[in-house]
């Protein structure tokens, strides 16, 4: 059952395709979505985790665009507020992560301290 709590995070409209796209390419099975969490490392403390997965139990579970999201509770703390976005530019090419929770953040962008 998925909860009805407002959403931790936000996934812009252009990442929305991209996940989706990435699904579909990889068949991703049904019952899976996206999980969206954090873990230890990378230079800045945090490394973003984004992947697809079933929904374990100490999840939440809540919908952006139609695309299930998975994420531990303990994580809300670290990216609460946080926006995945993708970039296709000539210099970037790849999904963002901006969060206000961060304190600071390593030139790639994808580990932060909090």
């Amino acid at each position: 059952m998925i909860e009805t709590q407002v959403q931790p995070i936000k996934i812009t409209p252009a990442a929305l395709v991209q996940l989706k796209r990435i699904m579909s390419e990889q068949n991703v099975p049904e019952g899976h979505g996206l999980r969206v969490g954090v873990k230890g490392g990378g230079c800045s403390g945090f490394s973003y985790l984004l992947g697809f997965d079933v929904k374990k139990d100490k999840d939440q579970e809540f919908s952006i665009g139609g695309l299930p999201v998975f994420m531990e509770k303990s994580h809300s703390m670290y990216l609460l507020g946080m926006e995945i976005d993708w970039l296709d530019g000539l210099e970037n090419r790849g999904f963002t992560f901006s969060n206000p929770n961060a304190t600071d953040t390593c030139g790639c962008g994808t580990s932060f301290s909090a």
